[in-house]
């Protein structure tokens, strides 16, 4: 199940930063990679729970964050959603700090914006040593700050 779930997270990240590198975006491989990720999520989605804290995090990371990706809905979108959320409770409090707590936080954090989550991610992020941060941990602490400071990205706000 791990190769799967890592073949969905990349192909959600993958979706989520479909020509952020100023590259054209081609309507077919949008449309291709969109059902992908979503299938393969909803796939996942009925997988049974990971055997370990660290297996139910990334299965769960990875199906939220793909869902998020796509803009497919089939009616039950947000029921799975809340669904994960409620998993994520569960197994948050179980993983030791590290990269993979943070994201979960921030992934949750941005399903629900609950300061408790952004701030127990910057508790982590704050034993990172800045000098030597890999490109992982840089990405993720420009995704919780892009979320903190754009907490309604499609809305206006006066």
């Amino acid at each position: 199940m791990n190769d799967h779930v890592s073949s969905l997270y990349a192909l959600a990240h993958e979706l989520l930063n479909l020509g952020m590198d100023g590259s054209p975006i081609y309507s077919d491989h949008f449309a291709r990679l969109n059902r992908e990720v979503y299938e393969q999520a909803l796939n996942l989605y009925n997988a049974p729970e990971g055997n370990t804290p660290e297996e139910e995090a990334e299965l769960c990371l990875s199906i939220l964050l793909a869902l998020n990706a796509t803009f497919y809905d089939n009616g039950r979108k947000q029921q799975f959603i809340q669904h994960l959320l409620d998993r994520c409770w569960n197994v948050l409090d179980k993983l030791p700090a590290s990269l993979l707590k943070v994201r979960l936080l921030t992934c949750c954090y941005g399903e629900v914006y609950d300061e408790k989550l952004a701030s127990e991610a910057h508790s982590i992020i704050g034993t990172w040593d800045a000098s030597s941060l890999t490109p992982e941990q840089t990405e993720i602490i420009g995704e919780l700050k892009n979320m903190e400071e754009n907490q309604y990205p499609f809305e206006i706000v006066d």
